[in-house]
């Protein structure tokens, strides 16, 4: 995933796409460079119009940030209901960390269609 991030920040800066280009940004990144998959990296985006392929592809959205805003509702007495239970908070954020999980699967289908 770090190839293509280096070739997006390379084309978003409007620097060319190039091998070099991406060993200097992973380098910068302290990351270990293998040339096998910049190479390939540069192979796979020689036809691709980066532009266009950003311009077709599908925004990733939290789960979160897809609900439908809701109207405001009146403020009502405090009510007495128990506190969750621990258990009951750790399955919370289980799931909430299992959705944001699948939104960034999600995202990456998309972004794997990008340099197909």
């Amino acid at each position: 995933m770090e190839y293509i991030y280096a070739a997006l920040l390379l084309h978003n800066s409007g620097k060319e796409v190039t091998e070099d280009g991406v060993t200097a940004v992973m380098e910068a990144a302290g990351i270990e460079v293998d040339n096998g998959r910049v190479k390939a990296l540069i192979s796979a985006l020689s036809d691709v119009n980066i532009d266009e392929a950003m311009a077709q592809a599908q925004p990733v959205y939290a789960p979160a940030a897809m609900a439908p805003p809701t109207a405001a509702m009146p403020a009502q007495a405090p009510t007495t209901a128990p506190e969750a239970s621990e258990a009951e908070k750790k399955e919370k954020e289980k799931k909430k960390e299992e959705e944001a999980e699948k939104a960034e699967e999600t995202g990456m289908e998309g972004l794997s269609s990008l340099f197909g």
